[in-house]
């Protein structure tokens, strides 16, 4: 298969490296430094073991024009980022590319092809005035659900720390020729790479954990391990998940484990710090809306309360709002 890689940062340069390994036709779609590694090396993947591998039947383009068509378009941005890269990329479609949003939080496709009261809406926090849902037509769309963790450790260098799951799911829960056809690919790159009949149920589940430990810990520079271990802190992630399975409830979604074995996974993590803190000492944009926004947006939608999740929302959007017009970034050290 043809992949385009957009977004080649940790997840995008773990998919990209491993497939093209694999044999797929792969291209990056990459800037700057990394742009330059990538063509000059190769991508570099440094396995959990240490072991390393360089792919190098692989090429990395500027501009999506230079990749052209392709069989899927694996989307690896963040949320707010998509956003930016909708004029160009039309280019990367053909009648039949596929497109698979790794994308964390709830996605703009998240209400089309689900049967009910609200089929078709639009989520203004993900998607203002429609705009990626106008670029991107529905019926293209593979979901898909990130459970690794990596991180680019220099250009076109990716470290995996742990795991090689990738959920995928037709919106319609159906398992297509289409679906069948990208999950076998993934599993030849040595990914594991289930289909989901309910890729919604799927993608709340993660959503269910990031929603709260992410704001608490760029509020409070806490850890998974120190947040679920903090008696107040892990009452208030507690609260805002059982707001959030209320909403998803509302919504058809059925949770298939229990609240206290989620916190329980969270702490298992150990001294982990979410996206979202790093994005905070980096001083880079946080993925609030997709992660917090939506599903206050939702609350809204279905008419559900949910005090502790506005309460966290309202405070973590002034922090990023506070960063942004200084510039900065809030990372603690030593006294």
């Amino acid at each position: 298969m043809k992949f385009a890689i957009v977004g080649a940062g940790a997840i995008g340069g773990y998919l990209g490296a491993r497939l093209a390994l694999a044999g797929e036709e792969v291209t990056f779609i990459a800037r700057n430094r990394n742009l330059a590694a990538i063509n000059a090396n190769g991508f570099k993947l440094i396995e959990e073991d240490g072991r390393e591998q360089v792919a190098r039947n692989l090429r990395a383009v500027q501009r999506m024009a230079e990749a052209g068509p392709q069989d899927a378009v694996l989307l690896t941005l963040k949320a707010h980022q998509v956003k930016d890269v909708l004029p160009e990329l039309r280019e990367l479609f053909g009648p039949h590319t596929l497109v698979v949003t790794m994308i964390n939080g709830l996605p703009w496709w998240y209400f089309h092809k689900l049967a009910g009261p609200y089929e078709g809406r639009s989520l203004e926090s993900v998607d203002p005035g429609g705009v990626i849902g106008a670029h991107i037509e529905p019926e293209r769309v593979i979901g898909g659900i990130v459970y690794p963790a990596s991180e680019l450790v220099e250009p076109g260098v990716v470290r995996v720390i742990e795991g090689n799951r990738f959920t995928l799911g037709e919106l319609d829960g159906s398992r297509s020729e289409r679906i069948e056809a990208l999950s076998q690919a993934m599993m030849r790159a040595g990914f594991k790479s289930p289909v989901s009949k309910d890729i919604r149920g799927e993608i709340w589940v993660k959503l269910w954990g990031n929603l709260s430990f992410n704001p608490i810990s760029a509020l409070t520079h806490a850890t998974l391990q120190d947040i679920c271990r903090f008696p107040a802190t892990r009452e208030l992630a507690a609260r805002m998940m059982t707001e959030a399975q209320a909403i998803g409830e509302k919504l058809g979604v059925e949770f298939k484990i229990s609240l206290d074995k989620r916190i329980a996974g969270a702490e298992a993590v150990g001294a982990h710090k979410t996206s979202m803190l790093q994005d905070v000492e980096h001083g880079r944009a946080l993925e609030l809306q997709a992660l917090v926004g939506s599903v206050v947006e939702l609350a809204q939608i279905t008419q559900t309360p949910a005090p502790n999740i506005e309460a966290v929302y309202a405070v973590t959007g002034l922090l990023a709002q506070t960063l942004s017009q200084h510039a900065g970034k809030l990372a603690l050290s030593p006294a």
